[in-house]
């Protein structure tokens, strides 16, 4: 069975196309425009073993919100798309990952049912021209649109950078970890369904 996704997705403040393969190598791009966002988008297809490329032509001349937000909806429709009906999958998944100074820890279910938190005080309010408060705003899209529940929190951290960056490596270990598949050919559910 294939797990890979194909997501077009066109608004007036963006146009957005994205492939995921779930069982990749890691091969990840990205081109949204944002440079920083770029690289974080990078992180989370290599750490997770996915095959992803993602681009985005949105309305920068506005700001990066539409950009970073939509990106995130169509990730998780991808990742919806690419998971099917979850057969077989290890589902939760948890992780704290550190990057010099900075840990954070994410805990993850792909349960079908949409639920955030997100505890994560970025030290500065930009990293060169990169909004870091739309970091939040990715993981929120994210999870509403691919039905999961996610805990992201800041153990420790004082670089802006580090603190991002480990939190989009945490996030991409924890899917890479539940999108796994267990051998056992059920749905992880006593319902039967996610």
């Amino acid at each position: 069975m294939s797990r890979t996704a194909t997501i077009n997705r066109t608004t007036k403040e963006t146009d957005i196309s994205i492939t995921l393969d779930l069982d990749g190598t890691g091969r990840s791009s990205a081109d949204t425009g944002l440079p920083f966002f770029d690289h974080m988008v990078g992180q989370l297809g290599k750490h997770a073993g996915w095959d992803l490329d993602v681009t985005c032509k949105g309305d920068l001349e506005i700001d990066g919100h539409h950009t970073v937000e939509d990106t995130g909806i169509a990730l998780g429709q991808a990742l919806k798309e690419a998971l099917g009906d979850k057969t077989g999958i290890r589902r939760f998944a948890s992780i704290v990952v550190p990057l010099d100074e900075a840990a954070v820890e994410v805990s993850l279910d792909l349960a079908g049912r949409n639920f955030v938190v997100h505890e994560v005080p970025v030290p500065a309010e930009t990293i060169g021209t990169f909004d870091t408060g739309l970091v939040e705003d990715f993981v929120r899209a994210l999870a509403q649109s691919a039905e999961l529940t996610i805990h992201v929190h800041l153990r420790y951290g004082r670089s802006p950078h580090h603190v991002c960056e480990a939190e989009f490596k945490a996030m991409a270990k924890a899917f890479g970890d539940a999108c796994s598949l267990t051998g056992r050919g059920d749905v992880p559910s006593t319902k039967g369904t996610l």
